[in-house]
């Protein structure tokens, strides 16, 4: 009656339980969320997400060098300009706030680090929203009009990666055309495909100002409750010509990170957000669990699941905790 399998057999030891490891994690998986305020003069801790700081222009570029010292590979740059208006004209200056912030970083450390940056107009918008507005009317072909030339201005500033965030219908087309049009066709798309209508991004609203002024988000974001509708969203950026499709949140849609890597050919990010790293952060504070065993524990998971890119806010901890260690 002696079982022929026993599965505790290779797990008996860590170098065991590491050479059987079906999934791996580095920090060449991560990137880190950066926010630069314009009307910041030091950096300022985000009280709903404690340990994540709003970064001045002027500490953009050494605060990007300590995340690279600490093993951190890849940034996504978020702006807080200090003035918004209708036309959210502030995410395509020149001398905008991302745009500035590109520019020291490369400038101080060259090709170390991959720069990432979000294309929305949620934080530039006086109504918050994440497209231009006519009365309370998103408008999705004027939008990406502006998206498009936000997306040029941060690849002439020195991103590698654009990142659309505001879910208008067409805007990696838009994007793709205008870059290729500029002579940025090295310039990566990585697009927030299936961004979905969440709870969880409360906390990212208080670190980048930019709750909307009237009514809500779901009539450009996905709704919670279907993953077909998500499918179709990513098929769609597939088509338009996406070099990175994104899932957003990442641990309540896992299923859909799974869908994805068996679906398209293309990489696959997971946004682990702002609502994520809070509700770990407060247990942890409480004393009710281990920050640093469940973070690792939820980016593990996303691995499993397919995801090839885990944009996380624990990025620096856990490069720390991984060492380099695949």
């Amino acid at each position: 009656m002696f079982p022929r399998s026993r599965a505790r057999r290779l797990r008996r030891t860590a170098g065991m339980r590491d050479m059987v490891s079906e999934t791996g994690l580095s920090a060449d998986n991560l990137v880190a969320p950066l926010f630069i305020d314009e009307g910041a003069r030091s950096p300022v801790e985000v009280e709903s997400m404690p340990g994540i700081f709003r970064m001045p222009p002027s500490s953009a570029a050494s605060e990007a060098g300590r995340l690279a010292d600490a093993g951190v590979r890849s940034l996504m740059l978020f702006g807080l300009p200090t003035s918004k208006d209708e036309a959210g004209s502030q995410a395509h200056a020149g001398d905008g706030v991302v745009q500035g912030a590109l520019r020291a970083i490369r400038g101080q450390l060259g090709g170390r680090l991959t720069l990432m940056s979000d294309v929305c107009l949620c934080q530039y918008t006086a109504s918050g929203h994440c497209g231009l507005v006519d009365g309370q009317k998103i408008l999705n072909d004027e939008s990406n009009a502006a998206l498009a030339r936000t997306a040029v201005s941060h690849a002439e500033a020195g991103a590698d990666v654009v990142c659309p965030s505001a879910m208008m219908d067409g805007q990696v087309a838009a994007i793709r055309s205008a870059l290729d049009e500029a002579g940025m066709d090295g310039t990566a798309i990585m697009s927030h495909s299936a961004k979905h209508s969440s709870s969880m991004y409360s906390p990212f609203r208080d670190a980048a100002e930019c709750a909307p002024r009237f009514g809500d988000r779901k009539s450009y974001q996905v709704s919670y409750k279907n993953a077909r509708e998500a499918m179709r969203e990513m098929a769609a950026d597939v088509e338009e010509g996406v070099d990175i499709v994104m899932v957003k949140p990442a641990l309540a849609y896992l299923d859909l990170v799974y869908r994805a890597r068996e679906r398209f050919d293309v990489p696959v990010a997971a946004y682990s957000v702002s609502g994520e790293y809070a509700m770990v952060s407060a247990a942890a504070r409480a004393g009710w669990l281990d920050a640093d065993a469940a973070s690792l524990e939820a980016l593990y998971s996303m691995r499993r699941a397919g995801a090839d890119i885990i944009v996380t806010y624990f990025a620096e901890r856990a490069a720390a905790l991984l060492g380099g260690r695949a």
